[in-house]
Order: C-alpha cells, then structure tokens, then sequence
C-alpha cells in the first residue's frame, strides 16, 4: 500500500531566499550573526545559506570554531516551524561528519513537534549519530531509548523507520533498558506491520536484543513462532531479518525447543535450497543448532542433500556452516 511521504518542502508564504554570503572567511562569522538577528526573515535566509555551505566538511568545521552550534541550539526551540526544520537540516548534515552528539538533550524537545518534517529531521539526526559507537553510546546515555520505543506506537511509518534503524545500533551496545519498557511487545507487533521495511527492521532489532544474554530468553518466550512465520515472507529483506533473529534465538535451549515447535524447519530448508537467498546462512546456522536435538536431527537426516548442494556455493563462510551442518546432523554417539 502506498503511503504519503514526508515533504520537506518549505510552506508557500516562506521566501526561500538564501542570505547573501559575504566573501571568504568573513562568510560564516556573518552568517552566525544573523541567526541571533531579531528579525524572522534574517534568520530565516542565513538558515538557507548555512545549509548549503555545510554540505562542505571544511565549513562544517570552521562553523563550530565560530560558535554555530550554541545558536544552532537555540534555533532547536525556535516558535517558528521553517527555523526548525533548517536548523534540524543543517545538524543532520553536520551529524554526517560526527558532529553535534553533545546537542542530543536539546533534540529530543523535537521529538513531539506538531511538524512531522521537524521530527523526521530530528530522527534522522539520532540515526545518524547512532552509526558510531559514541553517537550510540550518547542516546543511551541520554536515557533516549524507553522514548524512542515508545514512539514506535504513535509515529508515522517512515519515522518508525528511522527509529528501528536507532535502536538496531544502540541496542547493539545495550538492552535492558530497551527490555524494561517492554520492547519486545512492541516490535513483536511491527513483525505484523503492512510496510515490508518496517518489518525487516523489527526482526532486525529482535536480532540485535538476541545478542544479548537476558534479551535471548525473552526472544525465545514471546516471539519465536512469528519469527518463524516470517521465514516465508514474500519480502527476500524481511526473511534475511527473520532468520538472523532466529539464529541468535536458538543458541538456547529454550529456543531451539521452541522453533521446533512451531516448525521451523521446513521454512528454513527451503531459504537453504535457495542459491540466491540473502537468509542462507543464518539458515544453515540456525538448522544446524536445531540438529543438536534429537527430534531435529532425526528429521534433518532425510535432507542431509539440500546441505550438500551447499558445498558447491562461491561463498566461503556458507560451505564452512554447510560442513558443520552436515556433520552435526550425521553425527551419532559411541
């Protein structure tokens, strides 16, 4: 189903005429004066300007010799809806080049901006800087992530989005406080999403709290089955997700008992037989620890050939779990 995009798109009654820049060094130092300027219009075009000439990182950092992000700062909070949005751009670009982490308190007063492109830009914002481990460090520090989970139920589908790929890299560093507030109820429903990309993302993060001792148990106890579900998702990315969940899963006990139970395995040889599936390897892997149970080793023993086909694959690391695959399936005791 096609959904709206949001337009970034300036409102029809603002004049997008950038601020006229002065020459060389002098440029950025009177750009920064007119933002603290009183008049809506000045800030409005030196916004304008500065969002163009931060696209090059010598600028980027010669603003913050000039003192930009205190104004940029202020400007967050600004009463006018166009001075947010520029100002949000302008830090998105920045966050690009690992800058501005220490502006993530003042961030988060957008997150509840009656103008969707503004939080979109704010989320971006927080995306970006979660790639590094600092910027996700920084969001967990800020006690962002209960909110941000939170937001899941309320936000429009392209801002969930973001907020999945957020919480896939900070929760790849912590999850327990991602536990606490009750994420796994939450994502377990985006499993069930409409938008294929949402729920790739949530298995994607499902994944990442399964990396995570206590986050394995609760994977294993509420959302193994629709994981398993997913397995035959028509969207090749949604299985990927599903399967990579799946695996870090069943390295318990618990897990592999459960996936048995809501018969994983047929899904899973199939993503295996497949040459061309993104899924094949956690595939194997997952089989492989299902294999450690009687029960899956009994019946992964009549299709010991779709794993020998495996051999044959150009990727190393699938003929590496296709042959431990195999020898844990054929193994018997002395």
């Amino acid at each position: 189903m096609a959904h709206a995009r949001i337009s970034a798109n300036l409102p029809p009654d603002i004049d997008p005429t950038k601020a006229p820049i002065a020459f060389g060094e002098r440029a950025l130092p009177k750009l920064n004066e007119e933002l603290r300027s009183p008049e809506l219009l000045t800030q409005q075009r030196a916004l304008m300007a500065l969002c163009d000439l931060v696209h090059d990182p010598e600028n980027v950092y010669q603003a913050i010799g000039v003192g930009f992000l205190d104004n940029l700062k202020t400007l967050l909070l600004h009463h006018d809806s166009t001075v947010r949005q520029k100002t949000t751009e302008i830090l998105y670009i920045m966050a690009m080049h690992n800058v501005g982490s220490g502006m993530i308190s003042a961030l988060t007063e957008l997150l509840d901006d009656p103008v969707d492109i503004c939080r979109k830009n704010t989320h971006q914002i927080f995306e970006m800087m979660a790639k590094l481990h600092e910027g996700a460090v920084g969001i967990l520090h800020a006690g962002l992530i209960p909110l941000l989970v939170f937001k899941l139920k309320t936000e429009l589908d392209e801002i969930q989005e973001l907020i999945l790929d957020t919480l896939s890299n900070c929760l790849r560093v912590e999850a327990s406080e991602a536990l606490a507030t009750g994420a796994i109820t939450i994502l377990k429903e985006k499993l069930k999403h409409s938008s294929a990309a949402i729920r790739s993302k949530a298995a994607w993060v499902l994944l990442e709290i399964g990396t995570h001792p206590e986050g394995k148990s609760m994977v294993c106890e509420e959302v193994i089955p629709v994981l398993v579900s997913l397995l035959e998702d028509t969207d090749p990315e949604v299985q990927a997700s599903a399967t990579g969940a799946l695996m870090f899963a069943t390295v318990k006990p618990q897990g592999r008992f459960s996936a048995l139970g809501a018969e994983a395995i047929p899904p899973l040889l199939k993503l295996v037989a497949e040459e061309t599936s993104k899924a094949r390897l956690s595939a194997i892997k997952t089989l492989t620890m299902l294999a450690e149970l009687p029960e899956g080793r009994k019946t992964l023993l009549d299709h010991t050939d779709t794993f020998q086909q495996c051999l044959n694959d150009p990727c190393e690391a699938v003929k590496r779990a296709a042959k431990i695959a195999i020898s844990v399936i054929k193994w018997k005791p002395f």
